[in-house]
């Protein structure tokens, strides 16, 4: 098992930036591919961002790259997202995911994901 808690969120203007940290612990957090996803009340689950076990690789939605950063650091036992230039549509429940590193690439589909946090809000005004 893996237990996941993310922390961060919150309420913040339009264009302004925000980072959200997810503790993992239960396993050795290396061998785990990690993810960030998030969801806006009514819409789908929506993958953000994800980054290999070793943090050699970054995987990115195409309409959040270069606005978002993902990172870990294996000694803590945690990932982020560094969130700059926030905008109203980025309002959503931020969910961060993790999935065994089988040495397969990594990907956005949120089924591949075996362990999920409870989420953190954000919130982005106008």
């Amino acid at each position: 098992q893996v237990q996941l808690v993310e922390s961060g969120g919150g309420l913040v203007q339009a264009g302004g930036p925000l980072r959200l940290s997810c503790a993992a612990s239960g396993r050795t957090f290396s061998n785990y591919d990690m993810g960030w996803f998030r969801q806006a009340p009514g819409n789908e689950r929506e993958f953000v961002a994800a980054i290999r076990g070793s943090g050699a690789r970054t995987y990115y939605s195409d309409s959040m790259k270069g606005r978002f950063t993902i990172s870990r650091d294996n000694a803590k036992n945690t990932v982020y997202l560094q969130m700059n230039g926030l905008k109203p549509e980025d309002t959503a429940v931020y969910f961060c995911a993790a999935k065994l590193n089988l040495g397969m690439v990594l990907t956005a589909t949120s089924s591949q994901y075996n362990y999920w946090g409870q989420g953190t809000q954000v919130t982005v005004s106008s």
